[in-house]
């Protein structure tokens, strides 16, 4: 027998566990889990109501959501941690929970108990999660949802000899319809003098003698671990605790675990092999004594529906006119709201600047602030539809079918099934599309989609594309109706999807390399949704759009003003006031207007820099003019639009049949056409493959909690855009498309 201690200390020392007896905290702190899909979202719901604080862990991208109860005297915070299926510790999300449990996060206070929400409808799968936190040593308590399911099953559960077999309180709740919310209430204000569970199940010797060992000869900041990290520690190999260990401890540490492993195994039968059989077999004694099965006539029409919905034929079909039908619902319903933030913006800018004068004091707040703020807010009414459908579409059961017929696609390329909805989302804009990857559990695929999401082809660059389109491309139908402005639309808006593919697989192999995570997926019942929970939802995110991304985008836009505006020199002003005053013709005011914008365009940093860089950009078929639109139209690509009709004297461009008769008519020094096919299809790929947009590497940053990933997602776009339109202006020239 090894007798070394591997000791793993802290600066904080050792942690322990609060008090909870009389003299405990005036405020207790309740952690809730549960499985995925057992209605623990709308449980946590039910108890706080609109009492909620969002943010994110310290130093990880998992949420951390906290509602307060008030009961009586008795305040209680309630810690949603993410849904999981048990306590390995895999992924992220269950490795938090486990901190969170023992106490080990920084900054955060150890929790009081633990309330774990089980579906009545399958409580044996449900158990399995709860007997593993009953072995925490936290008080507890069981809330059965789906109670109303579990009955038209005709499984008649006896919570009282369920709650004295777990040795903990298990109380029946429907919290939609606000049924037990009081009684489950009730047990939570006496969760604080509650006695510790004592951890139900007899494992057999070799988990016995492994646990023993681990609590004898290994200390976890000071003292040894608790029953729970134990089990987890000998059972678990390559876990998330184990690795957490290896951070605190080093070699040493991992170097006791693994032998107390070795002592204590049965050669045809792995630590995790008896952990799993013998806790199903106590689940299934306790459940023999606690459940009575009534005989109810059989319905299978949730049967009949998955054979559909699940088929690879009929299931994949019905699944693209699904997301066809989301896809429309997001790229059209938001147009008019968008429309209306897009006019009010407008509006709010002519109004200060007529109060305000001309000036730089105008400039700032006209074209730094207000249309700062409002490229923020106008991809609002994208996100909130984007969530209302996906949270409709996750309440009614199907988005756990769809997940599963995709996986056998995306899985080639090293994806997910989960990827599926966040890459068809980015089509209407990344920023929803990247935050919808928070339903992807495994960590590996959750970062290669977000990589991957900004180069589907979102509606921003629309503009771009019509107006190139339009002014460039010539109109000859070639197959059937479709003409070459039409196909050359397509071919923009497939491009991300083909080179989405490819490096998907490469990321995989390379950035994100490693065994993919199982794919494990319940398909829950169908049911009708739950409107206060999809409306919760949808403002939830909505606000956490404006919050995360809002900050940075503005910033971002203060910064492109500044460039845009300065040195601004008052010689020019002076030249064109000069000009103004010889006529009265309304339409040569308005062209004079529009020159000195172009003159101060010239003159400013952002035109200097498109001069500056114009070598760089001659292999793309660009010069400077069209430089400083690609530059300026970094933080939001639409930006483009407008930067373009200042460059080429249009104004603000509000007229695009003069913007593209403009950039038609516009010419190079030696008098050949500025934008040429060639030109125009470089611009376009451009526009189609870089990372041009503020709000999405912002929300990026915010997901993965780190620059690391904007910055990566910035540089590797760039680079493919480059290469892409330089690919593209030389080959068309070859083939006849330049000037």
């Amino acid at each position: 027998m090894h007798r070394n201690l591997a000791r793993v200390s802290t600066a904080e020392g050792v942690v322990g566990r609060p008090s909870l007896g009389p003299t405990r905290a005036a405020t207790l702190r309740i952690a809730i889990l549960g499985n995925p899909n057992t209605g623990k979202s709308t449980l946590f719901n039910a108890l706080t109501g609109a009492r909620q604080k969002i943010g994110n862990y310290p130093g990880v991208t998992v949420e951390r959501k906290v509602g307060r109860v008030r009961l009586g005297e008795t305040t209680i915070d309630l810690i949603d941690l993410p849904g999981t299926y048990s306590m390995a510790a895999r992924s992220l999300d269950e490795q938090l929970a486990s901190d969170v449990l023992l106490g080990r996060v920084e900054g955060e206070e150890p929790v009081h108990g633990i309330i774990v929400v089980a579906d009545a409808s399958n409580l044996e799968r449900n158990l399995y999660l709860a007997t593993q936190l009953l072995e925490f040593g936290l008080p507890t308590i069981v809330a059965l949802t789906m109670v109303d399911i579990a009955r038209k099953r005709g499984l008649e559960i006896d919570t009282d000899r369920l709650s004295a077999e777990l040795g903990v309180p298990v109380v029946p709740v429907q919290p939609v319809l606000g049924q037990g919310i009081e009684a489950l209430k009730a047990k939570m204000s006496e969760l604080g003098n509650a006695p510790a569970p004592a951890p139900p199940i007899s494992y057999p010797d070799p988990i016995r003698r492994g646990i023993e060992a681990l609590r004898q000869r290994l200390l976890i900041e000071g003292a040894p671990p608790s029953f729970a990290e134990a089990m987890r520690l000998l059972v678990d190999k390559n876990g998330a605790i184990e690795r957490r260990l290896l951070e605190r401890g080093g070699s040493a540490a991992l170097e006791t675990v693994r032998a107390v492993r070795e002592e204590t195994a049965e050669p045809a039968r792995p630590h995790i092999l008896f952990e799993s059989t013998s806790r199903y077999a106590w689940i299934r004694e306790v459940l023999s004594r606690s459940i009575r099965r009534n005989a109810v006539s059989r319905d299978d029409a949730h049967q009949r529906i998955d054979r559909i919905l699940t088929h690879k034929v009929w299931g994949l079909l019905t699944l693209i006119v699904v997301m066809a039908a989301v896809f429309q619902s997001i790229f059209t319903a938001a147009t008019p709201v968008m429309d209306l933030i897009d006019a009010a913006t407008a509006a709010a800018g002519e109004a200060v600047g007529s109060l305000l004068g001309e000036g730089m004091l105008a400039s700032l707040v006209v074209d730094g602030v207000i249309a700062g703020v409002g490229s923020v807010i106008i991809f609002l009414p994208q996100i909130l539809i984007l969530f209302f459908l996906i949270a409709m579409l996750e309440e009614s059961g199907y988005l756990a079918r769809a997940a599963f017929l995709m996986d056998r696609i995306f899985a080639r390329v090293g994806l997910s099934g989960r990827s599926f909805i966040p890459l068809l989302s980015s089509f209407a804009c990344a920023v929803p599309g990247v935050m919808a990857t928070r339903v992807i559990e495994d960590g590996r695929t959750r970062l290669a989609t977000i990589v991957l999401a900004p180069l589907m082809s979102c509606s921003a660059r629309l503009p771009v594309y019509t107006i190139l389109i339009a002014a460039v491309v010539p109109s000859v139908v070639i197959i059937g109706f479709f003409d070459t402005q039409a196909l050359t639309m397509l071919a923009m808006y497939s491009l991300g999807v083909l080179l989405a593919w490819p490096l998907g697989w490469i990321f995989r192999k390379t950035l994100f390399r490693g065994k993919a995570a199982p794919f494990l997926i319940e398909l829950p019942p169908y049911r009708l949704p739950r409107w206060k929970s999809v409306l919760r939802t949808v403002l939830e995110r909505g606000r956490a759009f404006l919050v995360r991304a809002g900050t940075v985008v503005f910033a971002i836009s203060i910064v492109i003003w500044a460039l845009n505006y300065f040195p601004h020199p008052g010689s020019i002003h002076e030249e064109f006031e000069t000009r103004r005053q010889q006529t009265t013709v309304p339409e040569e005011i308005a062209a004079l207007d529009a020159q000195e914008a172009a003159a101060y365009q010239h003159q400013s940093f952002l035109g200097r820099a498109g001069k500056w860089i114009e070598p760089a950009v001659r292999p793309l078929g660009w010069d400077w003019r069209i430089g400083s639109a690609a530059i300026a139209s970094f933080p939001a690509r639409e930006v483009v639009i407008s930067t373009l009709g200042v460059i080429f004297s249009v104004g603000d461009a509000e007229d695009e049949d003069t913007l593209r008769e403009t950039i038609a008519g516009a010419r190079r020094a030696d008098g050949s056409p500025l934008f040429d096919l060639a030109t125009a299809l470089s611009l376009m790929v451009f526009f189609a493959l870089c990372a041009q947009c503020a709000a999405t590497l912002a929300v990026i940053r915010r997901e993965t909690n780190s620059w690391r990933w904007p910055t990566f997602v910035f540089g590797y776009m760039t680079a493919l855009a480059y290469l892409g339109a330089l690919v593209t202006y030389q080959v068309t020239r070859l083939v006849g498309g330049g000037a």
